[in-house]
C-alpha cells in the first residue's frame, strides 16, 4: 500500500503531471546548493557552466524520453555519436562543406536510430539486447575508423558552432531549450507523441486500436538518433574534436538517469520532456555543488545511482 508520502505525490502528480515533482525536486537541490555554497555557486558564470557542460547529455536524453515512454530504451547513443562526430569532421575537413558535413550527420544518426528499430520491430529483438548490439558496433567501427585514437578538426569556422555565445549565453545551451521545446511540442502536439505514449500504455491494444506500432517506433528512435547526432555537433565542435574510445562514454547511462529523475516511467506510457530537462538540471546541480564541496570525484557517481534508485522507488509507491 503506498506511503503517505508516495500517496500525496501521486496526487499532486495527477493533478499537475509529471513535471511538478521533478520541478520541486530542483527548486530543493538549488536551494540546498545556494545555502551551502551560496558565493560559489551563484556566480552566473557558475550557472552557466553548469548548463554548458550539460547541454550534450540533455540533448541526448530529450530523444532518449520519447524511446522510455514509448516503452524502449537505447543502449547504443554513446557509440552512436562517435560515429557521427567522426563523418562530421571528415566532410567538413577534406571537403571543407560545414553545413554538408553536418547535414551528413544528422543523417547517419537518424539512419543509426532506424536501424535499430528495425532490428527491435523486424527482427524481435528486445530493445535492451538491440541496443546492446549495435553500441558495440559503432563503438568499434569508431575505433576502426580512427585507428583507435581520434580526430582534430582543423576548420576554424567549424569551432565556432559551440564555442561562440549569443548575449553571453553559449550557444550550447540555445541548442538544448531550442531540441527541448521541439522534443515537448512533438510529445504534447502531434498524432505521433499521443501513439508513443499509447505505446507505451499498451502495446497490444494500441495494435488493436489501428496504430502502426512499427512506423511509430522507426519515427521514435529516429528522432532519437538525430538527438544524438545534434549532441555529436555540439561535442566535437567544442572539443574541436572527437576521441573513438573516450567520446560519448557513459552518456547513455546520464541520459537515462536524467530521464528516470524526471519522472518518466521505465515501463512506458508516462513521463514528459519538460520533466527530463528538470531531471538534468538535479543532476547537474547535486554535481557541480559535490565538486564546490570539494567531494571525491569517485563518490560522485555513487550518489547519482542512489538518486536513481530512490527516484524509481517513488514512482513505483506512488502506483
Amino acid at each position: 500500500m503506498p506511503n503517505p508520502i508516495a500517496r500525496t505525490y501521486g496526487k499532486l502528480h495527477d493533478r499537475f503531471g509529471s513535471v511538478l515533482g521533478p520541478f520541486l525536486v530542483t527548486i530543493f537541490v538549488m536551494a540546498l546548493a545556494t545555502i551551502l555554497k551560496g558565493g560559489m555557486f551563484l556566480q552566473p558564470q557558475n550557472i552557466i557552466n553548469i548548463l554548458r557542460n550539460n547541454s550534450i547529455v540533455g540533448i541526448i536524453a530529450m530523444g532518449m524520453t520519447l524511446v522510455i515512454i514509448s516503452g524502449g530504451i537505447d543502449l547504443s547513443v554513446g557509440s552512436a555519436l562517435v560515429i557521427v562526430g567522426g563523418i562530421v569532421i571528415t566532410v567538413t575537413d577534406n571537403i571543407g562543406n560545414i553545413p554538408l558535413g553536418i547535414a551528413l550527420g544528422m543523417l547517419m544518426g537518424i539512419a543509426i536510430g532506424m536501424v535499430n528499430a528495425a532490428i527491435i520491430t523486424k527482427g524481435r529483438v528486445p530493445p535492451f539486447i538491440a541496443t546492446l548490439g549495435t553500441m558495440n558496433i559503432c563503438r568499434s567501427l569508431g575505433q576502426f575508423y580512427m585507428n583507435g585514437g581520434g580526430m582534430s578538426a582543423t576548420k576554424t569556422a567549424y569551432r565556432t558552432v559551440s564555442n561562440s555565445s549569443l548575449l553571453g549565453i553559449p550557444l550550447p545551451i540555445y541548442y538544448l531549450v531550442i531540441v527541448t521545446l521541439a522534443v515537448w511540442f512533438i510529445s504534447q502536439k502531434t498524432s505521433l507523441g499521443r501513439h508513443i505514449y499509447a505505446i507505451g500504455s499498451n502495446e497490444k491494444a494500441s495494435r488493436l486500436s489501428s496504430i502502426n506500432v512499427t512506423k511509430v517506433k522507426v519515427y521514435t528512435y529516429a528522432l532519437l538518433g538525430l538527438c544524438v547526432a545534434i549532441a555529436a555537433v555540439v561535442e566535437s565542435s567544442r572539443l574541436n574534436s572527437i576521441n573513438a574510445s573516450s567520446s560519448g562514454s557513459g552518456y547513455e547511462l546520464d541520459a537515462i538517469s536524467a530521464v528516470v529523475v524526471g519522472g518518466t516511467s521505465m515501463a512506458g506510457g508516462r513521463g514528459s520532456v519538460i520533466g527530463t530537462f528538470f531531471g538534468v538540471l538535479i543532476l547537474s546541480v547535486i554535481n557541480n555543488m559535490m565538486v564546490l564541496m570539494g567531494v571525491p570525484a569517485f563518490l560522485v557517481m555513487a550518489v547519482k545511482g542512489a538518486i536513481v534508485i530512490s527516484a524509481v522507488i517513488l514512482q513505483r509507491n506512488r502506483d
